[in-house]
């Protein structure tokens, strides 16, 4: 089903119940972010609010913030139904005469839906704003959390052309305000826009940027897509193909750029590659921790155009599960036809919300030969953007990928610390505060399959132990009621699964390494494969809180390790004693302040108390 623009979306959502209307006046710092960040976390509905403090305009959020929405949005029943179609679609007959050509004709009828559609004009463009009319601050554009370096938009279509070989790209880069005409330019190092800048400075040129926001939910989905680089292949290609029907786009009125005529408002402008950067954040991020401040492109705003009344669509991120949980599980369904391509004997995987995307991958596989876990974990690492995967566990065909408990009990029974556990060096994702430097650190692949005997070490070959079954040496995990004591300790627990959590609050180097020392030399670890050690905010009795931490906090080369019979995860602060020099992120948290006058309000938004 292709929406016209968001906002017929929204009015789906409406009849179906799962987008309310909130018409007291609402402040776009902070309050909205703690409105959304509970409504998305208890699975409700999308809201609009209808008068944003300071603002003419209405903003949207959460349109996207469940699964069933998303789904939804790209027009399928069930976000597995991407998969199915992608499958189709790559799946040519390339052989069978006549017969085997006419089955390809429904296909290729899909493909045609690939380019975007030029129009004269459209909505996106009624009303136009330039010069001294540009006033970014009209805008109802969220400060989402109290250290954020100030307003940005989260929800932007960043569109910009390669200087030299006309490729068109759409990203979403979030966007700082800076001023009534200027904001940020979050272009990171491996993201495309910043190739685009770099080739306009070689050339000596200013490089045009249009930003739509708004636009229909396939677009916006499509801007977020980690896309191949593939000549031709592009954000409206794949937005044309998901929704049925070329992809409707119109030239900017000051850019010679093609936008979607159906947005809600589009920033026309440039970035000067010759221009000094300016320093952008803080910014709470989908990490659950904030990005510190760092130097960016300004991109200049010389023109704003929108609908007659248009709707600003907002998104944020932060502790998981947010709504780009969604958007990412869509991308998983999406690409897992191409991954199977590369690597066919890839069942299925997941990307869990605790690991914010890159930071833990769970892929299962149907296991023929020994060391293919590490064969495809090393293939995963070189595949696009699973390039900055930190943990990748793998496991047999028929564990679940998406049911967190059982992957992590197939760890402890499949997986022996130091036998079964490798780790490596990679790229990383620039947002990661853990990494030994920044965009580069360890890795972690555990094998978590059933083991041949090539793999346990033994003299026989599979070969000749086909047909015969073998017993692998089994490990029964067991809960101790005595559990040592250490300085820093808040709280700790054991899981009848096989894992110690603990909360340490560290005040010295060394300290968490000295701890996995003491817990593994206990009897209490006799029953455990894996100690995780969190920061002081751990919440140990949270199993996703404890991953999250931990998985946010390591650098598994320097952080995970073999410690007797465990293996040790150290997830507390890195010191600078310990040779850490960058500066450690705060967790992002809501100010008291907001919560209690977000609680105080509630029954004024018109919500549902299971929501609150």
């Amino acid at each position: 089903m292709a929406f016209p623009d968001i906002q017929s979306f929204m009015r789906l959502l409406e009849d179906r119940g799962e987008l309310v209307r909130v018409s007291v006046p609402v402040d776009r710092e902070l309050e909205i972010t703690e409105i959304a960040d509970r409504l998305v976390k208890s699975g409700g509905p999308a809201v609009l609010f209808e008068h944003v403090k300071g603002s003419p305009f209405p903003l949207v959020i959460g349109l996207m913030g469940t699964r069933e929405r998303t789904a939804l949005a790209l027009g399928v029943r069930d976000l597995d139904d991407l998969a199915a179609k992608v499958r189709h679609l790559i799946d040519l007959k390339g052989s069978g005469g006549l017969g085997g050509l006419l089955g390809n004709v429904g296909k290729l009828r899909d493909a045609m839906n690939l380019p975007p559609r030029r129009v004269r004009s459209g909505p996106a463009q009624e009303v136009v704003w330039t010069g001294d009319e540009v006033d970014l601050g009209k805008l109802p554009i969220l400060k989402c959390w109290p250290l954020d370096g100030g307003p940005f938009v989260t929800l932007p279509l960043v569109i910009t052309r390669d200087p030299e070989t006309g490729e068109r790209n759409m990203g979403m880069y979030r966007m700082q305000v800076m001023g009534r005409n200027v904001t940020g330019m979050h272009w990171q190092r491996h993201k495309t826009g910043t190739k685009h800048l770099e080739k306009a400075k070689r050339l000596g040129q200013r490089l045009e940027v249009a930003v739509a926001i708004g636009g229909d939910p396939a677009l916006i989905y499509a801007a977020t897509a980690p896309l191949p680089p593939i000549p031709g292949l592009d954000e409206f290609a794949l937005a044309g193909y998901l929704r049925g029907e070329r992809y409707p786009v119109t030239k900017g009125l000051t850019v010679d750029l093609d936008v979607p005529a159906n947005a809600e408002f589009v920033l026309e402008g440039y970035v000067d590659p010759q221009e000094d950067w300016a320093m952008e954040g803080p910014f709470g991020d989908h990490t659950g921790f904030y990005t510190l401040p760092d130097l960016y492109p300004r991109f200049h705003v010389t023109a704003v155009t929108m609908r007659r009344n248009p709707v600003y669509p907002a998104t944020i991120v932060g502790r998981p599960p947010m709504e780009d949980a969604y958007l990412i599980e869509a991308s998983e369904r999406l690409f897992l036809p191409a991954a199977q391509l590369i690597l066919p004997e890839v069942v299925d995987y997941h990307m869990p919300p605790a690991g914010v995307a890159h930071n833990l991958v769970v892929v299962s596989i149907k296991k023929t030969y020994p060391g293919q876990a590490y064969k495809v974990a090393n293939g995963l690492f070189g595949l696009g953007q699973m390039m900055f995967a930190k943990v990748i566990v793998v496991v047999d065909e028929g564990v679940p990928v998406n049911d967190f408990g059982a992957v992590w009990r197939e760890v402890t029974a499949r997986a022996e610390p130091g036998r079964d556990t490798l780790t490596t060096r990679g790229p990383t994702d620039v947002l990661d505060h853990s990494s030994r430097g920044w965009g580069y650190g360890g890795k972690l692949i555990i094998d978590a399959t059933r083991k041949l005997p090539e793999e346990v070490g033994s003299a026989a070959s599979s070969r000749e132990d086909q047909g015969q079954e073998r017993e692998e040496a089994t490990f029964t995990p067991h809960l101790s009621g005595d559990l040592p004591t250490f300085g820093g300790v808040l709280a700790q627990r054991q899981t009848p699964d096989g894992y110690w959590y603990v909360a340490l609050h560290k005040t010295r180097p060394g300290q968490a390494r000295a701890l996995a020392e003491v817990f593994a030399a206990h009897p209490a670890a006799r029953g455990v494969r894996h100690l995780l050690i969190g920061d002081e905010q751990t919440d140990v009795g949270n199993v996703q809180d404890v991953w999250w931490t931990i998985l946010n906090n390591i650098d598994p080369e320097r952080d995970v390790r073999q410690v007797g019979n465990l293996l040790a995860w150290d997830g507390a602060r890195k010191l600078p004693e310990e040779g850490f020099v960058r500066e450690w992120p705060p967790k992002i948290e809501m100010t008291p302040e907001v919560v209690r006058r977000v609680d105080a309000l509630w029954h004024m938004y018109g919500l549902t108390e299971t929501s609150r």
